[in-house]
């Protein structure tokens, strides 16, 4: 069996265009899929992936350690800028979903099997619509409550939130107060700084929402302040949660080395895919911290973070979006099946990521440049986003 060519679908989702990796191979109708999605960066990976297809055409798909390396290791840079890495772990993904339909097994299978029943999943406030999550007010409590009970009677028994204020931390504390008023203790509730503080403000953040009881603090500070990370998450009593931005397994151990998180968000369609997803899981088991993927892309990145998590014993929950475009259920058929109660997953039964991609309905919405978003300080100043 031999690699024939890999593709790439694109598909505009408002704020982000799905990458779509198929891996063609010379037997017939057998492909894989994967997902190699990087807001901002389309143009940059699909050619990365063009770059990658030239190591790759004539190999065989069974042997996705050996491609790994390949990719990872030639053409002399190694595969960890954020661009490299999104690439290879598209192509990883599809890989791993032709190993699962040759063996005729889920992934999960393939990877040990289930070591769970069902995967729990929780989502974004407004269901990953961009206007609800990224642009509510830190001040419009009552929007923050309304969203909350939404997110409820959509079946989730936790959700996510960006109460990250721009000047003061004690700003934060009135749309958490008011999603946990308006859900009950029942709910779990996280808060994503999407890493805009200092680490000096983030551990002030922290501190200020410590007895509100949070799920996980996301990303309270940059992930390369892997000491900043550590002091705030010896502070508190609430889990700090990062590593989405992290795509390196030598990176992963600097941040577990020094119990900089107690939650680690690595990225199957940024780390490497499978392959280097299933070291950094095994690192983390060894410091006892747990797994929670970082997933708000398209689903081909949802169904392989699902798989991974019916394989992992330290994986406690999957970020989802459900409502980020009214036609997301039409590009993809998938494997597994979501009980509107509670929002758990029940395992894949079809072979490899149990996914079927629908390349007419993916051709509908073609790349368009995502919205650009910019973000300054009253000042002026470049901030983060």
């Amino acid at each position: 069996m031999k690699i024939k060519k890999i593709e790439t679908l694109v598909c505009h989702a408002r704020m982000r265009n799905w990458v779509f990796v198929k891996v063609v191979t010379d037997q017939p109708g057998l492909t894989g899929w994967g997902e190699a999605t990087l807001e901002w960066h389309t143009r940059s990976v699909v050619g990365a992936i063009e770059d990658i297809a030239e190591l790759l055409v004539g190999e065989d798909p069974t042997r996705p350690e050996h491609l790994w390396q390949m990719m990872y290791r030639q053409h002399f840079w190694h595969g960890h800028g954020i661009v490299r890495a999104t690439a290879i772990a598209g192509v990883d993904l599809a890989l791993w979903d032709i190993v699962g339909k040759v063996a005729g097994l889920p992934l999960a299978k393939v990877f040990g099997g289930p070591v769970r029943d069902y995967v729990r999943t929780y989502c974004h406030l407004g269901g990953g619509r961009m206007e609800d999550f990224y642009e509510t007010p830190v001040d419009n409590a009552k929007r923050f409550a309304d969203l909350a009970r939404a997110a409820v009677a959509d079946g989730f028994t936790a959700f996510k939130s960006m109460a990250v204020p721009s000047p003061m931390p004690i700003e934060g504390q009135k749309p958490v107060k008011a999603a946990g008023a308006a859900v009950g203790p029942d709910i779990d509730i996280m808060v994503d700084c999407h890493a805009r503080p200092s680490p000096a403000m983030g551990l002030k953040f922290g501190k200020a929402l410590d007895a509100y009881g949070l799920y996980f603090f996301e990303e309270p500070c940059w992930p390369e302040c892997v000491d900043g990370l550590a002091k705030i998450n010896a502070a508190l009593t609430t889990p700090v949660a990062s590593g989405e931005r992290v795509t390196n397994l030598e990176a992963f151990k600097e941040m577990f080395d020094k119990r900089a998180v107690e939650i680690c968000q690595l990225d199957l369609t940024h780390c490497g895919g499978f392959t280097a997803a299933r070291r950094v899981a095994a690192l983390a088991e060894s410091h006892r911290i747990a797994l929670a993927p970082h997933n708000p892309q398209g689903p081909v990145s949802t169904a392989a973070s699902l798989e991974f998590g019916f394989s992992q014993p330290s994986y406690i929950i999957c970020e989802t979006v459900h409502n980020d475009v009214p036609w997301r259920a039409d590009v993809v058929q998938e494997g597994f099946t979501v009980e509107k109660q509670g929002r758990i997953v029940r395992p894949n039964t079809k072979p490899g990521l149990g996914i079927t991609i629908n390349e007419k309905a993916v051709k509908k919405h073609p790349f368009q440049q995502e919205i650009v978003l910019r973000e300054f300080s009253r000042d002026g100043a470049v901030a983060d986003w």
